[in-house]
């Protein structure tokens, strides 16, 4: 008896890091699917702000993930420029350089957060939870 869902779609996930080591660690630690039968992750990965804005304005994810520690824009203003700017901007999970710097992501209205160094486990759960509450709310 297989668990596959043929209905389901694969989840799309936009990724901006300015650091490609660092988007390789994060696609590692989530994973290909998010569980046992479910569709690949289609991941689309940005070095710039300005790709991360029109990915976002253009409806084209269902979870953003953004490096708070990125270079020229961190991810944490980032986060708090789509939440107030993109019309039904998708869930946001930011990376942050230190636990302590979750208060941070607080105020980007971030809908989750993960510090460095990265746990695949805890990773892995939050981006699974931010996609499955994205598909829940339609």
């Amino acid at each position: 008896m297989s668990t596959a869902n043929p209905a389901a779609r694969a989840p799309r996930i936009l990724l901006y890091s300015d650091d490609v080591d660092a988007r390789e660690q994060v696609r590692l630690a989530v994973g290909r699917r998010l569980g046992r039968g479910e569709p690949d992750i289609e991941w689309t990965e940005v070095a710039t702000a300005d790709a991360a804005i029109a990915v976002a304005d253009a409806g084209g994810a269902d979870v953003l993930v953004l490096d708070g520690e990125a270079d020229k824009v961190g991810g944490l203003g980032l986060c708090r420029q789509l939440k107030d700017e993109v019309y039904d901007c998708p869930p946001v999970l930011v990376l942050t350089g230190r636990p302590q710097d979750a208060w941070l992501a607080s105020w980007s209205n971030a809908d989750a957060v993960v510090s460095r160094p990265l746990d695949p486990v805890v990773l892995h759960a939050a981006v699974s939870g931010l996609v499955h509450a994205a598909a829940a709310r339609g």
